[in-house]
């Protein structure tokens, strides 16, 4: 392991990588590097700093996204001229890089049949996570679904606290009792395996924030499958009933489990669903567009309320690890997207054409990101299960091995039916 984090910080960059290694306990979220100030905005809002106390030549690009927003009832929308430093744009292709090869661990894991159990993964949606995570302050909260390993990492989890989670081993980020679907971390709610069930729950976190005014939003993130759900719509009413902080997000992968949208939804225009809630559509593949839709959705929570945002993107696996994904859609679909919308090459690209980053410095974040995910393997391979008295623990607050009330009463009851009594 020491050997691994000596050879990582060896290379010229990785002191500007944010590098993570810890597998005991939780870092701070990647970005932004901001303090608890509830009036805080995100980083890429500050003024830009001065190259040379950078000490990496932080200039910056302003350029024009490819794709236009779509809005629904709304007069003005986020900025399509955005703008980029360089120290951002390493952040961001080292976290597309290494969500894409956490995924693939977590795949090989489970061909390996160390991961039990569903397994949802979110290759292909990269852009969705970094760059809504890229303009979340501190102090915002997040919930999700089931495809829920990338955001464990952008929230803070280590990349080993995420694969000994899938792993079930005690290093995990819930103490290898939460598998796939649930894990957890610092202003991140996780996610859950009932379809739809995140929305509720982050409504329930919007009404705290407004309750206690600490200025927070929080983001609720659903797919076009759960879009239908009744308790979707129940949230939309309240929020807007109760104006709460909350950013109700569709990550439309364009289908839910194997049936596409088309099939399932009379509208699949998800952004203007909200009634009289405003929305917003962005191209989820593109890191930068969901940076600035984020923002905009954030400061509209703030001030006038909930907010919906829809997010053109797309899966490349199946529904899980159990579905080809090949069976409803056909591979050169899939290739197709690989080829022309891939969130990664495209964001590689926007950096080579704008000189951001040389080739040389994004070959170098992708053998950084490689040997984190490799030791991450590693240390989730050789860490040990959960004791067995670990069964009865987060239970209550504390370890309880005493008396259960009415475990008496059962064990009578089910040795009277066996003696024929009623």
């Amino acid at each position: 392991m020491f050997n691994l984090a000596n050879k990582i910080h060896s290379l010229p960059l990785a002191k500007h990588l944010l590098v993570r290694f810890s597998s005991t306990q939780l870092s701070r979220p990647l970005s932004p590097s901001c303090g608890a100030d509830t009036k805080e905005v995100p980083e890429e809002s500050q003024p830009i700093p001065n190259a040379q106390k950078m000490g990496i030549g932080d200039e910056y690009r302003v350029m024009l996204l490819p794709n236009d927003f779509k809005l629904h009832r709304l007069n003005e929308g986020p900025e399509r001229v955005v703008a980029i430093r360089k120290s951002q744009a390493l952040k961001y292709y080292r976290q597309l890089a290494t969500v894409r090869l956490l995924e693939t661990a977590a795949s090989r894991l489970y061909k390996e049949q160390l991961v039990r159990g569903f397994c949802h993964l979110y290759t292909g949606q990269e852009a969705c996570a970094v760059g809504i995570r890229a303009a979340m302050r501190s102090n915002d909260n997040l919930i999700t679904g089931y495809r829920v390993h990338g955001w464990a990492y952008m929230m803070g989890v280590p990349a080993v606290g995420v694969l000994a989670e899938l792993t079930g081993r005690r290093s995990g980020c819930s103490g290898g009792k939460g598998g796939s679907m649930h894990m957890y971390g610092r202003n991140f709610y996780g996610g859950t395996g009932i379809v739809g069930d995140q929305v509720p729950l982050g409504a329930g976190v919007a009404f705290t924030s407004k309750y206690l005014q600490d200025g927070s939003v929080c983001l609720a993130l659903y797919g076009d499958g759960a879009a239908n759900q009744g308790q979707v719509f129940e949230c939309f009413n309240m929020a807007l009933l109760w104006k709460l902080p909350m950013i109700f997000v569709c990550e439309n992968n364009n289908y839910g489990m194997g049936t596409r949208s088309e099939r399932a939804a009379s509208n699949i225009n998800y952004y203007t669903r909200g009634d009289l809630m405003p929305g917003i559509w962005a191209d989820g593949q593109d890191v930068l567009a969901v940076r600035s839709a984020t923002e905009f959705a954030i400061k509209h929570a703030l001030n006038k309320g909930p907010i919906l945002m829809e997010l053109g993107t797309y899966r490349y696996g199946g529904h899980s690890m159990s579905d080809p994904g090949t069976s409803y859609r056909t591979r050169e679909e899939i290739q197709k997207v690989r080829r022309q919308h891939d969130p990664i090459q495209g964001f590689r690209e926007l950096c080579l054409d704008q000189q951001i980053l040389s080739l040389d410095q994004i070959q170098e974040i992708n053998q950084v990101a490689r040997l984190e995910i490799e030791g991450a393997i590693r240390a989730a391979r050789k860490d040990d299960e959960p004791p067995l008295n670990n069964l009865w623990s987060d239970v209550y607050s504390g370890l309880f091995e005493g008396k259960l009330r009415g475990v008496l009463a059962l064990e009578l009851e089910h040795n009277n039916t066996k003696d024929g009594e009623v």
